[in-house]
């Protein structure tokens, strides 16, 4: 018979430290466990499991160019109840959507899952295959508290989870953060259909702060920084302006194609290596072959590079006010060059724009703002100073509805079987 205070006994301890409130934390998980055995009967064969949601602090659009990211995991996760089966099923119901029943017997990209979390599920499996490992049937129910289009990696956390469940009940928890990460993109890639880059699954896989270089993709160098906005008296916050990225695929994939157009101009597959001078120098012929938003995008790869590499530099030394410099030139970058505040599809809808110039003018000059994730809808990020957060979160509210100002906790931990 199920006990709960048990389990309460046990959740206790194990997810301390990854949520802000550590109580309403431990009944969110007892409730998914409650919703599992009612979907897939009562047991005391399951495993617990959590995968973060992840901020991307700079470096916005370069992981996919083998460039430079500085991202965080954050306290806004997915969690999944779940329990090995035999056979070749996965059933996963998450809530709010229908369930997803996979037969992993053949793991060739279905064209009708495109764009379906079951596609997902059936190309982590064939990339967990290909690598060598394990993949098996099992059942499971997840609860996500990932905004879903807002730029916090709903996906990515998912393939993880995907990825992280695989791992501990048919591989003995043998693949790191990193590999399961790499997984989780082939899956997005070539089942999906989205041609992401590593950045979002590492960073919700990884824990804490983390710098990011993708130069080599296939063995991505990953350093851990140790840093707390809130000790200098800075909050982070996203916004939710209410704009969903579904049916932004064409724009997503505009940047990378883009970027990789002027590359192949250079003779290279990606933008990584090649320099401001170099793009420069030839601006008149690029503009003719590629356009001049892909050269624009390509300048912005370049800078930005720079710029997480000097805010990790910040970030060792201290220095708040370089950091929320950096934030902010990173923040105008994106907007102007890079383009990916709003979509050119839906011109009119720029909540991104709208917030960050409220947040700055909230702020009075302190602080920093830019958009949060691949852009084009959904979030901005804002770091904001305690005597600004009152005032901060009643303009947003003004704008955007209650709630919408989202205060994050960085989380030292990423992807985890919690018990």
């Amino acid at each position: 018979m199920f006990d709960e205070n048990k389990l309460r006994e046990r959740l206790i301890p194990a997810v301390s430290g990854m949520y802000a409130d550590t109580e309403a934390a431990v009944e969110r998980y007892i409730s998914a466990v409650r919703r599992f055995f009612s979907l897939y009967g009562e047991t005391d064969d399951f495993s617990v499991f959590s995968v973060a949601g992840r901020s991307e602090i700079c470096g916005n659009h370069t992981d996919h160019n083998h460039g430079q990211v500085v991202a965080a995991s954050i306290d806004l996760d997915i969690i999944a109840v779940a329990k090995k089966t035999s056979g070749t099923i996965i059933r996963v119901k998450s809530e709010g959507f229908d369930e997803d029943k996979v037969d992993i017997s053949s793991l060739e990209p279905v064209e009708s899952e495109k764009f379906r979390s079951s596609a997902l599920i059936r190309g982590v499996c064939d990339g967990i295959v290909k690598d060598g490992g394990t993949a098996g049937g099992f059942c499971a129910y997840t609860t996500s508290k990932i905004l879903k289009g807002s730029g916090l990696s709903s996906s990515a956390a998912f393939e993880d989870m995907i990825g992280t469940i695989e791992n501990h009940l048919y591989n003995g928890g043998k693949y790191d953060f990193t590999k399961i990460s790499m997984i989780s993109q082939y899956a997005e890639n070539r089942f999906f259909g989205k041609p992401c880059g590593l950045m979002d699954q590492i960073a919700c896989a990884a824990g804490g702060f983390v710098h990011i270089n993708f130069a080599d993709p296939k063995n991505p160098e990953t350093e851990r920084l140790d840093f707390s906005p809130e000790k200098y008296g800075y909050s982070l916050y996203i916004v939710n302006t209410g704009g969903s990225h579904a049916d932004l695929n064409d724009d997503y994939a505009s940047v990378p194609a883009e970027m990789k157009a002027v590359a192949r101009f250079f003779g290279r597959d990606v933008l990584c290596g090649l320099t401001k001078d170099e793009i420069i120098d030839r601006t008149g012929e690029l503009r003719k072959v590629v356009g001049d938003r892909a050269v624009l995008r390509a300048l912005h790869f370049i800078s930005e590079n720079e710029r997480v590499c000097r805010i990790s530099e910040y970030i060792a030394k201290g220095d708040i006010k370089g950091f929320l410099s950096v934030i902010n030139e990173s923040g105008r970058s994106s907007a102007t060059v890079l383009q990916n505040y709003y979509s050119t599809k839906a011109p009119s809808e720029q909540g991104i724009g709208l917030a960050c110039a409220i947040a700055e003018s909230v702020m009075e000059g302190d602080g920093a703002c830019r958009v949060h994730g691949g852009g084009f809808a959904g979030t901005a990020q804002v770091f904001v100073p305690a005597d600004k957060e009152e005032k901060f979160i009643r303009a947003m509210e003004c704008a955007f509805g209650k709630g919408s100002a989202v205060r994050l906790m960085v989380r030292p931990v990423g992807a985890v079987k919690v018990i």
